[in-house]
C-alpha cells in the first residue's frame, strides 16, 4: 500500500483494498491474497522502478500514511528470506499486508456484479470513434452507434488510436515479457504462506526484476519478470509470442545470478502491453476538447491494484463531477 511511484497513489490503493474485500464478500471469490511484500534496493543500484527514488518514496509513503512496515539490512533479509541472494550493501522494505491479486478472477467478479446491477456488456465489438455533440456523446462501433451523457474511455493499449495526435503522443505502448521458471527445490518454502511478492532494483544491471510466490502448484513454476521501455509497439502490430532467445537471456542475465532456487526450465512464458505516459504516472481527466468524455489510462505498468478506486473515482466524475480522492496529479494539463 506504500506506493513508490508517489504518495498520491496510496489513498487509491488503500481504498482499493477496501473494495476488493467488499467484492470478495459479495461474490465469494478470492481476489486479494496477502503474502507480504519485499522490495530490495541499494545506494549502488543502477536500476530504477518506473520513477526515481522508488525505494525511498515507498518508505516515505509508509511513514506518512502509517502503513506497517519493517526496514531490513542484508543480514536480516538473508535470515527472513534466504532464497534472495542479496549483496552486503542491499537493504529491504518489508510490508506484511502486501500481496497479489488474481486478475482474471477480479475481472470476472466485477463483470458479474456489473450485470447484477443492470449493466449491459457488448463483447467483441470494436469501437471506431466517438464525438461530443454538446450534452451528448456518440460512439461508433463496427455494429452500430450509441449515445450517452458521458463517455469514459479506458481502452488500454488501444487508447492512442482513439485520440487525436496531440493527445495520443503522451501514451507509449511497450511489449513486456513474463516468465515462469521451474523450482530446483520442494515447493513448500515458496508457497504464498511462506514467500513474499517482491521487487528488486539491481545494482549490477540496469534492470528491475520482480516476482511472485509459487501460486500454481508444483508444476507451475514461479513468475519472474523485468521491464523494457526501449522498443515501442502498437496494440495491432505487437508480437505476442516469446522466443527461446528471450527466455534464455532472461534466465542467464536476470534469474540465475539472483534466484538460484530457480532452474533454467521455463514452464510458461507470456507477453503483455504497457501503456505509459512520459512521467510513468496515470491520466484520469476530461478530454480537453470534449467535456463529456473522460480519459482513463491508469496504467504505466502499475495500474491494476488501483482499479477499484479508479473505477469509483470515474463513476463520481461522471455522475457528480467531483471525486472524494484527490486525482489532480493525474491531469492531462501537466504535459502542456
Amino acid at each position: 500500500m506504500a506506493i513508490g511511484e508517489g504518495a498520491e497513489y496510496t489513498p487509491l490503493v488503500m481504498r482499493s483494498h477496501e473494495i476488493w474485500r467488499e467484492v470478495e464478500a459479495e461474490t465469494g471469490a478470492e481476489l486479494l491474497v496477502r503474502t507480504g511484500g519485499l522490495w530490495i534496493s541499494s545506494s549502488a543500484r543502477q536500476a530504477e522502478t518506473h520513477v526515481a527514488n522508488f525505494f525511498d518514496n515507498t518508505v516515505a509513503a509508509a511513514r506518512r500514511f502509517g502503513i506497517v512496515h519493517e526496514l531490513l539490512d542484508a543480514a536480516a533479509i538473508r535470515r527472513r528470506f534466504p532464497r534472495f541472494d542479496v549483496a552486503d550493501n542491499e537493504v529491504g522494505y518489508y510490508e506484511p499486508e502486501a500481496g497479489f491479486l488474481r486478475p482474471e478472477a477480479c475481472v470476472d467478479a466485477h463483470i458479474a456484479l456489473a450485470l447484477a446491477h443492470g449493466a449491459e456488456l457488448h463483447c467483441d465489438e470494436r469501437v471506431q470513434g466517438f464525438t461530443d455533440e454538446g450534452g451528448r456523446v456518440r460512439v461508433r462501433t463496427d455494429r452500430g452507434e450509441y449515445e450517452a451523457r458521458t463517455l469514459i474511455v479506458c481502452a488500454g493499449a488501444w487508447l492512442p488510436e482513439l485520440l487525436p495526435p496531440p493527445l495520443a503522443r503522451h501514451f507509449t505502448i511497450t511489449r513486456q515479457a513474463m516468465f515462469w521458471f521451474g523450482l530446483r527445490e520442494p515447493i513448500e518454502p515458496f508457497l504464498p504462506a511462506n514467500f513474499p511478492v517482491w521487487i528488486w532494483e539491481l545494482q549490477d544491471r540496469r534492470n528491475v526484476i520482480y516476482g511472485f510466490p509459487a501460486i500454481d502448484g508444483p508444476e507451475g513454476g514461479m513468475k519472474v519478470a523485468t521491464e523494457q521501455y526501449a522498443a515501442t509497439t502498437t496494440a495491432e502490430s505487437v508480437r505476442y509470442e516469446i522466443t527461446e532467445e528471450e527466455t534464455r537471456d532472461m534466465y542467464e542475465r536476470l534469474v540465475a545470478p539472483y534466484m538460484p532456487h530457480l532452474g533454467p526450465d521455463c514452464v510458461r512464458a507470456a507477453s503483455c502491453l504497457y501503456t505509459a505516459t512520459p512521467d510513468f504516472q496515470f491520466v484520469i481527466d476530461r478530454h480537453p476538447a470534449m467535456p463529456n468524455v473522460i480519459i482513463a489510462s491508469p496504467c504505466s505498468g502499475h495500474g491494476f491494484k488501483h482499479s477499484p478506486a479508479v473505477g469509483e473515482a470515474l463513476a463520481e466524475m461522471a455522475l457528480d463531477g467531483r471525486c472524494r480522492i484527490d486525482i489532480r496529479s493525474f491531469a492531462l494539463g501537466r504535459f502542456a
